[in-house]
């Protein structure tokens, strides 16, 4: 009887051990990933590592004969799904991050597409050398930048698309095509702003500017203001560089009041070399605290703008080079909370429009008492149409929202239906909205905004058919 009693309980432990490990192995094999808004996790069929052209070229080519699918992440700060897919392979570009050519005097450098803008500008501070265009963090990877044709703080230069000298691009059949304004041409404005739908990107070389010291200037104007003064005083005066503007979130003067910050040309260029290490972050806890406090309360929303405008009052004056602008700080705006996250929206409008838009959504807004609306920072996009799925119709501010939401299903229909009613005013207002966030926005409002997204997907049908490359985006609104 004892006997019978061992065997059975060492029969279960065995059944369990076994069923432990398959489990363990299927988590490893088959793990389970999400982006930075956390809002839709997936099972993959795995994560590869990119480690050289001849093993991504070998993964696309053998994928022919087993159709498997494919997906492209880099730091996965988009937050729709644009870097995965259920079950297909989600290669990790991280560690593909080489600088494989610079030439300071031509000002360009060829990187892989797994380097960061860190990486590049560690590498061409030495030289007096500048990135052109980037988004207003330096983590990013460059072929993530590409794949949303990023914009930011400088105004005298486009969209990335217009800094990009050419690129090399995995295709789906597994050939490696060299991709510009001239060779294999009509790929450009699709795989630019394209979300890693037409394949991988290798290597990207890219238009360089000189670094340069920059002067700050800081004001305090009312967004009825702000159009006027923009034209009059940042865009008619070629010493201005870059701009950033904040609006008011905090329940005092919600909507109306901005700080703005303009970085001129400094007049003493010689004083270059004493501001010209590259800065870390600093010290984040304070802004990290009130922007904590921001989130549970309308006096914590009050004390953070006030914060806010006094540190913009103390640049006032001060010195920065463009590389260290381009270095903004963001340790303070991580954020882990388990039933809540922090998603971005993006919404162009365009120049004198803007007046009367921040009217409506303020009308918007202030009927939806439970939707927690962190901050707002305005930046200026110069129309350019150069990419198949464009943003900037016409000169546009655009506004970048960050907003706390809870996780739960119902969480997320509240804050969809909130978002689409701000679309709905981006768009009376002919605006437009950014891609690489969550899928909130209707298919009406993605092809009023985007009015080539068919051409867009037809293309990609054309070049992909058997839809190697995927991603959430794609079947959310291109299937």
């Amino acid at each position: 009887m004892k006997r019978k009693i061992l065997f059975l309980f060492l029969a279960a432990y065995m059944v369990c051990f076994f069923s432990s490990v398959s489990v363990y192995q299927n988590s490893i094999s088959s793990p389970v990933v999400s982006d930075k808004g956390r809002l839709l996790p997936v099972q993959v069929k795995s994560v590869v590592k990119a480690e050289d052209r001849k093993q991504l070229q070998k993964l696309i080519k053998d994928s022919n004969q087993v159709n498997d699918k494919f997906s492209i992440a880099g730091m996965q700060h988009s937050q729709g799904g644009h870097t995965y897919y259920p079950n297909a392979i989600m290669l990790d570009m991280r560690d593909y991050d080489q600088i494989l050519d610079f030439d300071p005097k031509q000002k360009e450098i060829m990187v892989q597409s797994g380097a960061t803008w860190d990486d590049i500008q560690k590498h061409i501070n030495p030289y007096g050398l500048a990135v052109k265009v980037m988004q207003s963090q330096n983590i990013f990877t460059v072929g993530g930048a590409l794949s949303v044709n990023v914009h930011g703080r400088d105004i005298r230069n486009d969209a990335l698309i217009d800094t990009v000298k050419s690129f090399r691009l995995l295709a789906p059949d597994g050939r490696i095509l060299n991709v510009s304004k001239t060779e294999n041409a009509a790929l450009f404005p699709l795989v630019i702003g394209g979300y890693g739908l037409f394949g991988v990107i290798l290597d990207v070389t890219l238009k360089l500017t000189d670094d340069e010291l920059y002067q700050m200037r800081t004001k305090m104007v009312d967004y009825q203001d702000y159009p006027g003064y923009f034209k009059d005083e940042i865009k008619k005066n070629p010493k201005v560089k870059m701009h950033l503007a904040r609006i008011s979130v905090a329940p005092k003067n919600f909507l109306k009041d901005m700080y703005i910050t303009d970085y001129l040309l400094a007049d003493d260029q010689s004083r270059y070399k004493r501001y010209s290490k590259l800065k870390n972050e600093g010290i984040v806890a304070v802004p990290k605290f009130f922007l904590g406090m921001s989130r549970y309360s309308d006096w914590g929303k009050n004390v953070f703008w006030e914060l806010q405008k006094n540190y913009s009052k103390r640049l006032d004056g001060s010195f920065e080079t463009r590389n260290n602008v381009m270095r903004s700080e963001s340790a303070f705006m991580e954020y882990e909370s388990g039933p809540r996250t922090e998603i971005l929206q993006e919404y162009f409008v365009p120049v004198d429009q803007y007046p009367g838009y921040i009217d409506d959504l303020r009308s918007v807004l202030k009927q939806e008492k439970d939707f927690n609306l962190l901050n707002i920072t305005v930046r200026f996009v110069e129309k350019n149409e150069k990419a198949v799925l464009s943003y900037a119709k016409d000169d546009m501010f655009a506004l970048v929202l960050l907003i706390n939401q809870g996780r739960s299903t119902a969480e997320r229909k509240e804050t969809e239906r909130v978002i689409r009613r701000m679309i709905d005013v981006t768009l009376k207002h002919d605006g437009s909205y950014y891609l690489p966030y969550y899928h909130y926005p209707t298919q009406g409002q993605l092809k009023k905004a985007y009015p080539r997204i068919d051409e867009f997907f037809t293309e990609k049908t054309k070049f992909d058919p058997n839809d190697r490359f995927v991603n959430l985006f794609y079947e959310e609104y291109g299937k």
